[in-house]
């Protein structure tokens, strides 16, 4: 259930139009419910301001169909991240209006967005240390996006050449929340820790050769910062950066 259909289901009430006796009955139905592989969380939106998002890995297509058409069914929007090709196409053939975007490997369905959008405070930053990283960047794109938050993209700006970064200083410091991910050494949400007022959620990515241990070393980088204000989110999580730089806009 999302905020439109609840305030219209108290609306007929008032008017008349529905018994409370009745209300209660559809209410009873709404919390979750039971596919048999899959428990939907219906009423996610009420509490949290943003719908179940569906993790993609490991499910069968007729699963992610089936997950997929029912969230449209109540409204939307709808994200899956880290879809295969094979999934992909398996839910788009059955679901036309889904929408595929290869890079961050994610599905979507913007709703009808009847909803309001929620009130923030000013525009993040999404920055990738290097091209490697777009994958993560993206997927805390599509993230802010749906959730209604404006975002700016600056991409490959790693330490490596760190005039890179500085020539957005100006950008830099008038954000709201900044998103840095970075493979490698991780070193880039230290340095824009120590340059900007702002928060910074950074990003490990797996991007790297073999002592980067598939993301470990920039996450044990970013863990240890010198820099204040900056929080360190799991490997590769870009919907997990997103949708907490988003809490933090709105707050």
């Amino acid at each position: 259930m999302n905020e439109t259909r609840l305030r219209n289901l108290l609306e007929r009430i008032r008017a008349g139009d529905l018994s409370v006796d009745m209300a209660i009955e559809d209410l009873k139905r709404l919390p979750f419910e039971d596919l048999g592989w899959a428990c939907l969380d219906h009423h996610r939106y009420i509490r949290e301001g943003f719908p179940e998002v569906v993790y993609g890995p490991g499910k069968t297509c007729k699963q992610l169909v089936g997950i997929v058409s029912k969230l449209i069914s109540i409204g939307g929007p709808v994200l899956v991240t880290r879809v295969s090709g094979e999934q992909s196409d398996c839910v788009v053939s059955s679901i036309p209006e889904v929408e595929f975007h290869p890079i961050s490997k994610s599905l979507t369905w913007s709703g009808r967005l009847s909803h309001p959008r929620p009130p923030n405070k000013g525009t993040v930053l999404v920055i990738s240390a290097g091209t490697s990283d777009l994958p993560v960047a993206e997927e805390a794109c599509l993230t802010l996006d749906l959730m209604g938050h404006p975002y700016k993209r600056i991409y490959d700006v790693g330490v490596a050449g760190i005039h890179r970064l500085l020539d957005h200083l100006d950008e830099l410091r008038q954000a709201s929340v900044i998103i840095a991910v970075a493979g490698m050494d991780g070193a880039l949400p230290s340095i824009l820790g120590g340059i900007v007022s702002a928060p910074v959620v950074a990003v490990p990515s797996s991007t790297g050769y073999g002592a980067n241990f598939q993301g470990l070393a920039p996450l044990l980088t970013m863990l240890n910062s010198c820099a204040t204000g900056v929080a360190v989110v799991n490997i590769d999580n870009g919907f997990g950066a997103g949708a907490f730089a988003a809490m933090v806009n709105r707050a």
